[in-house]
This record gives structure tokens, C-alpha cells and sequence, in this order.
């Protein structure tokens, strides 16, 4: 075994060592535990479990590889995952909070009074997630299948035993604390190699600052090789397409059920604002980083491999060369590897820079932790939320509802240990990046739950025969451009597969509305109820007023 592979595995050893502590000893023991926490988490420490959850292995690991190879279009993906929770923590966030709930479709359930309602908003959560889900296994199977030098399906396989294992016994509580813990790791293995290749290359500490001169040479090189500009607007897609991704991105992020769930686990509709205030800082730290990673990992690949002799290439490549994930070719036979002739898969670009960068064996262990913290952390998230959909939503509040407090743990924890299976299988040769495959599930939550979730906070005339409507036709019209775009080559302006989120939230929105204004209002007692939400919490509404208290006992 060479030293580099020790290093590595005993880093992530240790790692996992800790995750499983943690959650071994904040085990789930009620059901408030598994799903919410006991609503019990402060907000710093909630913010940093956001933005694990949130910074999944499309953001570690495939974020700065897409914007590495598509220059300024990858941007929406930042502009848009960050706009996000803006709208999340504002608009919804603390709404959803005061209303009490455990799941998004527990909310829809009852804000609507409809069974109906809470089934199909369940369904759309297991889709959403199942489809997050297969983007972070298969993120986990490039780092484990980098780290042994084994086919990345296996690796897959390997993080599929350990995500069901520590999600299905932690539950929330536990991986609420893990989560803090993969937060600290991998954003210390992000910012070191960036921090590290601006000093290389700048003579700066501060990537953030110092990479523009960088991206102005690149703009050089890109003429000399005859390839678009690196930061030439539009040139791998259309403008519309631009928009129509960033417009997705950030109403998927407001829709998205696992990452809702989390502002359900602190005490108060205060308490949800600031985690939210602080999961924007902590996720900044990342995606401020991403186009310094990607400006310098592509600037290293063009100016010292790029031009190399094929037989003196770096012994790093031959490791990427094994994953499947990297492939060189000697195209016209001159002995050199060109630009052209380099086909590097931007779910690798992470992992590789420290080797490509040459910054020693330490820094290439600590990213691959990085990595598997991400990865782990989010489908960790995920599986909860696909549990809770099945366990709390369909079979306690509909199908069994007398059934015991042991019972829901038990099917709460098989649920999550069969899904990760499942969503491994799949995982094992993807219908697309990473990025790609997050997006759909961000397009499937932009055309269902963010809808739901706006009208059913902010318009107390929406009713359930309204949502039932909009959350069928959005995952239908969703779904349906998806396919029809990846599959078929349809597109409307230029709109890809990624942005059809802004088809189905426009046909969700209009079936919602026009649906419910078609039937009879919501009783006056659920009218009420939303108009209580847009209040805090020491005050409520009440006959037609606001009052101070939630006796009523004191007007505004």
C-alpha cells in the first residue's frame, strides 16, 4: 500500500468513526427525535447541519468541475442555489415553522383538510429525494472508488451500507449532530487546497480576490486553442436556458422537503430565521470558493498537462484513468496530449486537484473526506425525508394511525435502509452528472412543493382540490419535459432538461389557482389559520385582528 492511499483511508476512518459516534449517542428514541430533533437545535449549530445537508456532493464535488468546463453559464447553479435560501428563509421558512408540522406533506395535509393532499405530496417527496439521492451515492462511489483504485460502482455500493446504517439509527437527532461535524470537515477540505493552489499560483492567500488575474490569461489560452472564452456569456446555451436553470435552482431550493424539514428542528419562528441567516454564511464560504477552484484547476490542466508527452503524464492520471471518470487519447498521433484530446468528467475535477496541484498526500485525504462528509450528509438528509414521507405521512397518518410508537420507529427504519438500496442500485450507472441528475430533482421540487407551499402560506383561498390539481400537473408537465428534453431533443427557447422547473411551476401555479377559484372556499377556520402564519408568534389572528396573545386576551 503506498503512503497516499494510507493517509487517505485513515482520514476517512476516522471521520466515520466519529459520524457513527454521534450517532450512536444521540440515538433516537421518540419519534420527535427521529423526525425533528425534539425541535431542540440552535440556530448556529442548525445553520452549519443546513449547509452540510445542502452542500451535497453536486456542490463538493461537481460545482466547481461544472463551472470549470462551462466558464460563466455554471454560475446559475451558484446564483441560484443561493438565491434560494433567500426566498426559503423569508417566505416560507418561518411560516412553515410556526404551523408545527413534522414533514412538508404533514403540512400540505393539513393546511389543505385533505388525505388526498397529504398522499400525493408524500409521493413527490419520495421522487424528489430518491432522485437527490441517486446524485449523492453515486458522488460517494467516485471518492471510495478513487480511494481503493476500484470501479466507482463498488464504491457506490460501499457508501450505500454506510448511509443506511448510520441515517436509519440516528434518525434527525443524530444526523442533525453528524451533520454539524461533516460541516467543519469538509469546508476545512475545500478551502485548504483552494487557499493552497491561490498561493501556488498568486502568491495570495485570498483565492477569492486573487483568481481574476487568472480567468484574463485563460482568456488568452482559450484564443490560442481556438475554444470558447471562459467567460463568455451563453456559449453552452441559450439565455433562456440561463434563467429558466437559475429560476429553477432557487424555487427548488424553497421547495426542496429535506432541506424544509431541517427549519422544523429548532423551537421558534425566530430561531428559523436566523438558521437560515447562518446557513447562508456557512454555504458562502463554499460557493464564494467554487469559481477560484474551478479558475485554478483549469489553469494548472491548461498550462501543465495540456502539451505533455503521453508517455511522461503524471502518475495521477492513470488513477483517474481506472475510475472510468478520466479518458486520454493520442487523437492525431503526435506523441502530445492536446486540450481537445483531454476528457475529464467535472465529477472528478475536486477530488483530482490535489493531485494535479501536487499539494501532498495530507490535503488529497482530507478532500476525499471532505467529499464523503458532503455526500454522506445530504443522503443522510434525504433518507429521512423519504422515511418520514412513507413512515409518519402515509402509513401513521393514514394507513395506521393507532399504530404504536415502536411500530413507526421500526417501519421509519426499514423505509430508510430499503430506499438506500434501492437508490444505490440506480446509483450504479447514472442517467446523468451529478449536477445534472440534483437539477432534475430541483426542477420536480420548483413544479410541485414550491407552488403548494407559496399559495398555501401567502393565499388563504387556495384550497385542496386547488393543490391536489397543481401538484399533479406539475409533476407532470416536470417530468414530462425532462424526458422529452434529454430523450426526445424537445426544447422550447433553447430550455433544456435542467430548467424545467420554470414550465411546471407555471402550469402548477395556474391549475392551483384556477381549480380553486372553480370550487368552494376553505373553511373559515383554515382561512384563519393561514392568515395566523404570516404573524410572529406572539401574535395571532383572530376574528379579523391581530392579537398579541394566543388567548386573545390583548389586542395589537
Amino acid at each position: 500500500m503506498d503512503t497516499q492511499f494510507l493517509v487517505s483511508f485513515s482520514i476517512i476512518i476516522a471521520t466515520f468513526a466519529l459520524y457513527i459516534g454521534i450517532a450512536v449517542y444521540n440515538k433516537a428514541r421518540a419519534t420527535s427525535d427521529f423526525y425533528v430533533a425534539s425541535r431542540g437545535v440552535p440556530p448556529v449549530f442548525n445553520g452549519m447541519a443546513i449547509g452540510a445537508d445542502w452542500m451535497s456532493a453536486a456542490s463538493f464535488i461537481g460545482m466547481a468541475g461544472t463551472i470549470m468546463l462551462l466558464g460563466y453559464d455554471g454560475l446559475a447553479y451558484i446564483m441560484g442555489w443561493t438565491g434560494g435560501y433567500l426566498l426559503l428563509t423569508f417566505l416560507l421558512a418561518p411560516q412553515l415553522r410556526k404551523y408545527g408540522r413534522y414533514t412538508v406533506p404533514e403540512f400540505i395535509g393539513d393546511r389543505y383538510d385533505s388525505h388526498t393532499a397529504r398522499v400525493i405530496a408524500a409521493i413527490c417527496t419520495i421522487i424528489i429525494s430518491f432522485t437527490y439521492s441517486i446524485g449523492q451515492l453515486s458522488g460517494s462511489g467516485v471518492v471510495i472508488g478513487r480511494l481503493f483504485e476500484i470501479d466507482a460502482k463498488l464504491g457506490t455500493m460501499i457508501g450505500v451500507v454506510l448511509i443506511a446504517f448510520y441515517a436509519a439509527f440516528g434518525g434527525m437527532k443524530g444526523i442533525t449532530w453528524t451533520q454539524v461535524a461533516q460541516y467543519v470537515v469538509l469546508i476545512i477540505a475545500y478551502l485548504i487546497p483552494v487557499i493552497f493552489m491561490s498561493l501556488q499560483l498568486t502568491n495570495s492567500a485570498l483565492p477569492w480576490l486573487s483568481y481574476g488575474e487568472l480567468v484574463g490569461k485563460m482568456g488568452e489560452l482559450d484564443r490560442e486553442l481556438g475554444i470558447s472564452e471562459y467567460f463568455a456569456p451563453f456559449t453552452n446555451g441559450t439565455k433562456w436556458q440561463f434563467l429558466a436553470l437559475m429560476f429553477t435552482l432557487m424555487c427548488g431550493t424553497a421547495g426542496l422537503p429535506h432541506v424544509i424539514v431541517r427549519f422544523y428542528t429548532v423551537a421558534t419562528m425566530k430561531a428559523a430565521r436566523w438558521s437560515g441567516a447562518w446557513a447562508l454564511l456557512f454555504i458562502g464560504l463554499l460557493y464564494l470558493s467554487a469559481p477560484a477552484y474551478a479558475a485554478f484547476s483549469r489553469f494548472i490542466l491548461m498550462t501543465k498537462i495540456a502539451g505533455s508527452e503521453i508517455t511522461n503524464l503524471p502518475a495521477w492520471t492513470k488513477s483517474w484513468i481506472d475510475t472510468g471518470k478520466l479518458q486520454m487519447a493520442d487523437g492525431n498521433g503526435d506523441g502530445v496530449l492536446q486540450w481537445s484530446e483531454l476528457i475529464i468528467s467535472n465529477d472528478i475535477v475536486v477530488m483530482a486537484t490535489p493531485e494535479i496541484a501536487n499539494l501532498g498526500v495530507f490535503v488529497i485525504g482530507l478532500v476525499a473526506a471532505g467529499a464523503m462528509a458532503a455526500a454522506l450528509s445530504t443522503a443522510g438528509g434525504l433518507m429521512i425525508s423519504i422515511s418520514s414521507a412513507f413512515a409518519h405521512d402515509i402509513f401513521y397518518r393514514v394507513w395506521k394511525p393507532n399504530s404504536t410508537e415502536k411500530t413507526r420507529l421500526s417501519v421509519a427504519r426499514w423505509s430508510i435502509v430499503l430506499a438506500t438500496l434501492f437508490a444505490g442500485l440506480i446509483a450504479l450507472n447514472p442517467p446523468g452528472a451529478i449536477t445534472q441528475i440534483v437539477a432534475w430533482a430541483f426542477a420536480l421540487a420548483t413544479g410541485t412543493f414550491f407552488p403548494a407551499l407559496v399559495l398555501g402560506v401567502w393565499w388563504k383561498r387556495s384550497n385542496s382540490q386547488g393543490v391536489i390539481a397543481g401538484l399533479l400537473v406539475g409533476l407532470a408537465v416536470t417530468l414530462g419535459y425532462i424526458f422529452a428534453a434529454k430523450y426526445g431533443g424537445f426544447t422550447i427557447l433553447g430550455i433544456i432538461d435542467t430548467g424545467a422547473g420554470v414550465f411546471g411551476a407555471t402550469a402548477a401555479f395556474l391549475a392551483n389557482i384556477i381549480v380553486s377559484l372553480a370550487t368552494a372556499a376553505p373553511s373559515q377556520k383554515i382561512q384563519e389559520e393561514v392568515m395566523d402564519l404570516r404573524y410572529p408568534e406572539q401574535m395571532v389572528y383572530k376574528d379579523g385582528e391581530v392579537w398579541m396573545s394566543e388567548d386573545g386576551s390583548t389586542k395589537a
